[in-house]
């Protein structure tokens, strides 16, 4: 018996970054121990994480595919302070909750909470988010655990989940009362 989607997961950085092609860790984890997907596909992970997965998995180790990114040092996103617009289209994408700030106003990125997974960088319409290499020295950033990384990015999906079940209850409930309004109409108009 292979190892567990869950025992593979604890190995992944958690990131959240899709550079694997798949929506997060968990589902790269999935599809490796369903056997659907190759073991060198998380940059963020880089050749330690390869190693790891190998051993688990009991299959060869392998390069990094150059199709999902390169390995680097760890990096966190930097917002431009005097290009920001407060479009707030950086929130969203975050898996961590690592950027804050409101709509019309300058955001920031919190670097300890930062895994450097770019998915703000493609939504920002002024180009003012950049990657950089997380600085050195352990006073100046923590770099975030992966254990870290899973809690947060559960709590912003369970964020996300809520909020998109708030939106569609209130849709639910605009279309009851316009469709009771015109039942309203049809009815003092009938003779």
């Amino acid at each position: 018996m292979g190892a567990s989607a869950q025992d593979i997961d604890a190995l992944l950085p958690q990131t959240q970054c899709t550079r694997c092609g798949f929506e997060g860790c968990r589902p790269y984890a999935e599809a490796l121990a369903a056997g659907t997907t190759a073991l060198n596909r998380c940059p963020p992970g880089g050749a330690h994480t390869i190693t790891a997965l190998a051993a688990l998995l009991d299959r060869p180790a392998l390069p990094l595919d150059p199709a999902c990114g390169t390995e680097t040092a760890g990096m966190v996103a930097v917002i431009d302070a005097a290009r920001c617009i407060g479009c707030a289209r950086c929130l969203p994408p975050c898996p961590v909750d690592a950027i804050v700030g409101a709509q019309r106003q300058m955001h920031t990125v919190l670097e300890d909470l930062c895994t450097g997974c770019e998915l703000c960088i493609a939504p920002c319409p002024v180009d003012c988010i950049s990657l950089q290499a997380r600085p050195a020295s352990a006073r100046e950033s923590v770099v975030p655990t992966p254990t870290d990384n899973a809690a947060r990015y559960a709590a912003h999906v369970t964020r996300q989940a809520a909020r998109e079940a708030e939106r569609l209850a209130l849709l639910a409930e605009r279309k009851r009362r316009a469709t009771a309004r015109v039942s309203l109409l049809k009815n003092e108009r009938a003779p």
